[in-house]
Protein backbone atom coordinates (compact mmCIF):
# COMPACT_ATOMS: atom_id res chain seq x y z
CA UNK A 1 0.00 0.00 0.00
CA UNK A 2 1.19 3.38 -1.22
CA UNK A 3 1.10 5.53 1.79
CA UNK A 4 -0.93 9.03 1.79
CA UNK A 5 1.09 11.73 1.98
CA UNK A 6 -1.21 15.39 3.27
CA UNK A 7 0.05 17.68 0.60
CA UNK A 8 -1.79 20.55 1.63
CA UNK A 9 -0.36 20.56 5.01
CA UNK A 10 2.95 20.44 3.00
CA UNK A 11 2.01 23.41 0.78
CA UNK A 12 1.22 25.02 4.02
CA UNK A 13 4.86 24.29 5.85
CA UNK A 14 5.93 25.69 2.38
CA UNK A 15 4.05 28.50 2.69
CA UNK A 16 5.12 29.43 6.43
CA UNK A 17 8.76 28.86 5.76
CA UNK A 18 8.26 31.65 2.66
CA UNK A 19 6.87 33.84 4.72
CA UNK A 20 9.77 32.94 7.21
CA UNK A 21 12.15 33.48 5.10
CA UNK A 22 10.85 36.95 3.93
CA UNK A 23 10.52 38.02 7.50
CA UNK A 24 14.28 37.17 8.00
CA UNK A 25 15.04 39.43 4.82
CA UNK A 26 13.43 42.34 6.31
CA UNK A 27 15.22 41.79 10.06
CA UNK A 28 18.40 42.05 8.03
CA UNK A 29 16.96 45.27 6.28
CA UNK A 30 16.49 46.62 8.90
CA UNK A 31 18.41 45.12 11.45
CA UNK A 32 20.90 49.29 11.34
CA UNK A 33 17.69 51.50 10.86
CA UNK A 34 15.28 50.39 13.68
CA UNK A 35 16.21 47.44 16.27
CA UNK A 36 12.03 46.91 17.38
CA UNK A 37 11.22 46.46 14.03
CA UNK A 38 13.76 43.71 13.51
CA UNK A 39 13.48 41.93 16.58
CA UNK A 40 9.62 41.76 15.61
CA UNK A 41 10.44 40.31 12.23
CA UNK A 42 12.83 37.97 13.74
CA UNK A 43 10.29 36.92 16.61
CA UNK A 44 7.53 36.67 13.16
CA UNK A 45 9.93 34.31 11.36
CA UNK A 46 11.12 32.12 14.16
CA UNK A 47 7.18 31.25 14.90
CA UNK A 48 6.42 30.77 11.25
CA UNK A 49 9.07 28.69 10.96
CA UNK A 50 8.40 26.53 13.74
CA UNK A 51 4.56 26.17 12.43
CA UNK A 52 6.49 24.97 9.37
CA UNK A 53 8.39 22.53 11.15
CA UNK A 54 5.59 20.83 12.91
CA UNK A 55 3.48 20.58 9.87
CA UNK A 56 6.37 18.79 8.53
CA UNK A 57 6.27 16.71 11.93
CA UNK A 58 2.99 15.46 11.24
CA UNK A 59 3.13 14.64 8.05
CA UNK A 60 6.15 12.28 8.45
CA UNK A 61 4.65 11.10 11.62
CA UNK A 62 1.64 10.13 9.92
CA UNK A 63 3.50 8.62 6.79
CA UNK A 64 5.44 6.52 9.83
CA UNK A 65 2.22 5.27 11.17
CA UNK A 66 0.99 4.23 7.60
CA UNK A 67 4.14 2.35 7.09
CA UNK A 68 4.14 0.14 9.82
CA UNK A 69 3.39 -3.21 9.79
CA UNK A 70 -0.34 -4.59 11.10
CA UNK A 71 0.21 -7.69 13.46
Amino acid sequence: MTPQIDTNQLKRAEAAMALGKGLITTAIQQSAADQLQCEEALKQASAEIAQAQTLISQVQSSLQTQQRPTD
